[in-house]
């Protein structure tokens, strides 16, 4: 069974609205691109070179789907301007689905009975406890047994907020204030998930990308914590994304990746912004399944990543009218 549901209309819907800024973009700098030009040659694929780039696909991921793009033109000949867009879909669509990660579609509790553990890292601002709080809505709607631990515990604010996301979702929490170490809070999570068997602990962590030492010492702790009471939790180390720094989201992947073991990635904010390219360029860079998008406010704005219909609500049809 799924973990949220199928994709539905209505969530197929709400992806469309939530990328509507990044569609735009992509469509006027093209138009612009093959403005009076009759067919996609040289300089149109140089043109649209520099509108991937622009638009947040990143220079690596630019350049694979150039690279496509003219073996497709030399093979078919000609091709005019007016097939672009449908051409562009189609090797986006097909260079990510070469990459060989998983559609995360499914939820598979772990076979020994204990939670599913989930650490989630991120630097401060990115959404990091808002994901949480609508993770844990959205697997209590599934009918999951949900626990927080509030284990960033160097911002008051972090653990204010996430009580206000467990009051609000109606889910136990794990606090031990401000300035508590953050090790202890992921024990008394993952021991608490344990004795009411619980089907998913999620755990807060402090992203600090500037004392990277010191991250990843506080990361190790944790792990060894709570590997006490399940020798292969963490299942899911989540690190969040803020979309809508573009090229900055992929220059942290790559420093988190330097400091802790990332599984799976989450982009949010991703409905504020015309730079939802980068979901392109770190699904294509990175060896990290891209997990969960955010595109709205609400709990279910947050989504699971499908790169067909990610690929489809961008270059789905647009009023040109």
């Amino acid at each position: 069974m799924a973990l949220f549901g199928l994709f539905s209309k209505e969530k197929k819907a709400s992806l469309d609205k939530g990328l509507e800024k990044t569609k735009e973009n992509f469509f006027s700098k093209i138009s612009k691109a093959v403005a009076g030009k009759s067919k996609v040659d040289e300089a149109v694929l140089d043109e649209l070179e520099e509108v991937l780039i622009t638009s947040d696909v990143g220079v690596d991921t630019t350049i694979k789907i150039i690279e496509r793009l003219e073996k497709r033109v030399a093979r078919d000949k000609y091709v005019g301007t007016e097939e672009l867009h449908g051409l562009l879909k189609d090797e986006i669509a097909q260079l990510l689905a070469d990459n060989n990660t998983p559609d995360p579609k499914e939820f598979t509790p772990p076979a020994s009975g204990f939670p599913y553990v989930i650490l989630v890292v991120g630097v401060n601002g990115v959404g990091k406890t808002t994901t949480i709080g609508k993770l844990a809505y959205q697997f209590k709607s599934a009918g999951k047994n949900v626990l927080l631990g509030a284990a960033d515990t160097f911002r008051a604010a972090a653990v204010d907020q996430l009580k206000l996301w467990a009051e609000r979702v109606e889910v136990p929490i794990i606090s031990h204030g401000m300035d508590a170490d953050p090790a202890s809070v992921a024990f008394d999570s993952v021991k608490k998930g344990v004795e009411e068997k619980v089907d998913v602990v999620i755990i807060d962590t402090a992203g600090r990308l500037h004392t990277k030492v010191n991250l990843m010492n506080e990361l190790a702790k944790i792990r060894r914590v709570i590997q006490k009471f399940i020798p292969e939790a963490p299942h899911e180390v989540l690190l969040v994304l803020d979309g809508s720094t573009g090229q900055n989201a992929i220059i942290q992947v790559q420093e988190f990746t330097k400091s802790t073991e990332v599984t799976s990635l989450a982009i949010t904010k991703l409905d504020g912004t015309a730079k939802g390219g980068v979901v392109i360029g770190i699904s294509d860079q990175f060896k990290i399944p891209v997990k969960y998008i955010g595109v709205g406010e609400k709990p279910g704005d947050l989504q699971l990543f499908d790169r067909f219909e990610f690929v489809d609500s961008i270059f789905g049809e647009q009023d040109t009218s």
